[in-house]
């Protein structure tokens, strides 16, 4: 006869275990000490075994028949119960030790791999290791969109629209990679993606008008602060080339007959190698800061070790202390003060984006254009540092 609930719940514990049967091999075993545990014969191989579902009341009289019933449809499809339970199980405490962080630094490993940026790098550690603290130890595949919009909301409620933003993509990079690994069933950030409001757009302040670019250089050769941060201005102007790019410069990159700077690729935005003609004012600058001691490779170090980059914020503060605000010029803004006068005197365009590194969206006119424009931008960089001089002594 089948079990009840009130059968089971008026069983006494004895001196010896006992079964109340229910039907189909499932049935409580009584303990001594009152306890109630259900489990369930079954045939495999000819052998009787025997599985546990839990206990009672914890396991109720409906689970443990439903839970009878899907060793049965096991059963019936070959598989073995005991070792299909151990798997599940493995499987569920695997899904436990899946947590985000650890998905989290394979993914900011495999970016180190392909030898981003380091600013890039630092951005990324940034936002998993900080702005993400309070994911690190969920189940990666237990994450929703409500906790990943909660999360991205707090960023930018502070004012900081930008980099909620970039840390969604961040976080999608995470997800992306638990899911071709089997480890997350989807990506979480997908869904939130319209829930942020848009980013400002702020272009980098720059000079534009040519007097006021010409008081600037004048500005900067009036500096009297490290000569080694004036020069790295001065270079970058001359080469309309990122800060980022002007500080790491390494004395290997430069060919000093040719007259030329190769960039790599892992420091530049567009990561693809760019080479810079350089004209005479800048091959003066690089005569000036060319590395002579052995081991140094930096041409612009900083000032506490010429083993180590200057820092990012030292363009700029050296701007500042020439008495212009960040709303007037940053360091990055001087590649756009090129772009603009060049542009307004009637230079080539194409030329002048291939100087700049841009990229093309035309995979074809990208390869024409930096096969081409060699001899143009070599003449375009002279120009620009012989108009460089004339506003600076008018």
């Amino acid at each position: 006869m089948a079990l009840t609930d009130l059968k089971i719940k008026k069983a006494k514990a004895k001196e010896r275990p006992y079964k109340l049967y229910d039907s189909l091999g499932l049935f409580v075993l009584v303990k001594p000490n009152g306890s109630k545990l259900w489990r369930q014969k079954y045939q495999l191989d000819g052998k009787e075994r025997t599985i546990a579902h839990g206990s009672y009341p914890v396991v109720s009289l409906r689970d443990a028949r439903q839970k009878r019933d899907e060793i049965r449809d096991q059963l019936d499809a070959g598989t073995d119960p005991a070792v299909q339970k151990r798997l599940d199980q493995i499987e569920a405490e695997t899904q436990a030790r899946t947590t985000f962080l650890l998905v989290a630094e394979e993914y900011l490993q495999m970016a180190y791999d392909r030898e981003l940026a380091d600013a890039t790098m630092r951005k990324k550690i940034w936002h998993i290791h900080t702005l993400a603290e309070e994911l690190h130890h969920r189940p990666i595949n237990e994450i929703t969109s409500a906790e990943i919009l909660h999360l991205l909301k707090k960023v930018e409620h502070s004012g900081r629209r930008e980099t909620a933003k970039k840390l969604r993509g961040t976080l999608s990079g995470v997800f992306r990679l638990a899911v071709v690994t089997l480890r997350a069933e989807n990506d979480p950030t997908y869904a939130v993606r319209g829930a942020l409001l848009p980013v400002k757009v702020t272009n980098r302040a720059a000079i534009t008008d040519e007097k006021a670019f010409g008081q600037f250089l004048r500005d900067l050769d009036d500096y009297t602060g490290a000569g080694v941060i004036k020069d790295a201005i001065k270079f970058q102007i001359l080469t309309m080339t990122r800060p980022g790019e002007v500080r790491g410069a390494k004395k290997q990159e430069f060919d000093r007959e040719k007259q030329t700077w190769t960039i790599p690729a892992e420091r530049t935005k567009m990561r693809r190698e760019h080479v810079v003609p350089l004209s005479e004012q800048a091959m003066d600058v690089l005569g000036r800061n060319w590395p002579e001691i052995e081991g140094v490779e930096l041409l612009f170090p900083s000032l506490q070790s010429n083993r180590k980059w200057l820092s990012e914020n030292a363009f700029n503060s050296a701007i500042r202390r020439m008495g212009y605000s960040k709303d007037e010029v940053t360091s990055h803004g001087f590649r756009a003060t090129a772009s603009t006068i060049l542009n307004n005197r009637g230079y080539d365009p194409d030329v002048i984006e291939a100087a700049l590194a841009h990229q093309d969206r035309n995979a074809i006119r990208r390869t024409y254009n930096r096969a081409t424009y060699w001899d143009q931008r070599v003449e375009l960089m002279r120009k620009w540092a012989d108009l460089c001089d004339q506003f600076a002594r008018t």
